[in-house]
C-alpha cells in the first residue's frame, strides 16, 4: 500500500485530490494538511511514501519551505509540488529544492493515479507543460546571473547574508537565530531586502539568491 499525504489550504483541492486516488487499491490518504508547518508535522509523524504539496498555501512561499524542511526528515516522502501555478520561478525552485516531481492541479486522475506510483518507485513526474516551461527557464537564468550579481553587489553584506539564508528556505526566526538577531529586526532586513531588489516575495529573492552564485 503506498501512503499518502496532502498539503493545500483549501479544503475542496484535498477533497478533490482524494476522491481520485480513492479508485487506486494500492493507494491510501493517511494525512492531510493545511499549511507548511502542519504539513512537516504531519510529515514526521506518518512517514508517508508520497507527498503531494501545493506551492502557494498561505504563504507564498509556505510549500517551498517545507519541501526544505521535509528533505530533512530522517525518513523523507518522495515530494511533488501539485499547483496551479505554473511560474517558472516556482517550478526552478522547486526542483533545486528536492522536489521529485511538479505537477499541475488540473491534471487528470489516471495520471494522478500514475504519478503517485511512479514517485514511491522512485521515480520523477513532470507535467509535459512544465517540462517545456524548464528548458525556456534554464536559458532564463543564464541570462540573469550576471544582472543578479550587480544587485546583490547592491546590498549591504548584513543584507546579502539575509538574501543567502532565505535562499537556504529558512524562516525569518532561523536566520534570526543563524545571524543573532531578533526575528524582528530580521522582518525589517527582509522587507528592506525585497524592496531594494524589486521582488514580489521570498521566492523571488531565494531565486536571486541562486543566480547570484551565493547558494549553490
Amino acid at each position: 500500500m503506498i501512503t499518502v499525504m496532502l498539503a493545500d489550504d483549501e479544503e475542496l483541492v484535498r477533497s478533490g485530490l482524494r476522491a481520485m486516488m480513492s479508485a487506486a487499491p494500492d493507494i491510501e490518504v493517511v494525512g492531510e494538511a493545511v499549511d507548511g508547518r502542519s504539513a512537516v508535522e504531519t510529515a514526521r509523524r506518518l512517514r508517508p511514501d508520497v507527498a503531494l504539496l501545493d506551492i502557494k498555501m498561505r504563504q507564498p512561499d509556505d510549500g517551498i519551505r517545507a519541501l526544505r524542511a521535509m528533505q530533512a526528515l530522517p525518513e523523507p516522502p518522495r515530494m511533488a509540488m501539485l499547483t496551479t501555478f505554473d511560474v517558472d520561478e516556482y517550478v526552478s525552485l522547486a526542483l533545486r529544492f528536492g522536489a521529485n516531481g511538479f505537477l499541475l492541479k488540473d491534471i487528470e486522475p489516471a495520471v494522478l493515479v500514475r504519478a503517485v506510483r511512479d514517485l514511491a518507485r522512485g521515480g520523477a513526474v513532470l507535467d509535459p507543460s512544465v517540462a517545456a516551461r524548464m528548458v525556456n527557464a534554464q536559458r532564463d537564468e543564464a541570462r540573469a546571473a550576471a544582472p543578479a550579481r550587480r544587485l546583490l553587489a547592491s546590498l549591504s553584506e548584513r543584507e546579502r547574508e539575509v538574501v543567502e539564508l532565505i535562499g537556504q528556505g529558512l524562516s525569518n526566526a532561523e536566520i534570526g537565530g543563524r545571524l543573532h538577531l531578533s526575528e524582528a529586526t530580521v522582518k525589517g532586513y527582509v522587507s528592506a531586502v525585497l524592496s531594494k531588489i524589486g521582488a514580489a516575495n521570498r521566492v523571488q529573492a531565494a531565486l536571486l539568491a541562486y543566480r547570484g552564485g551565493l547558494v549553490n
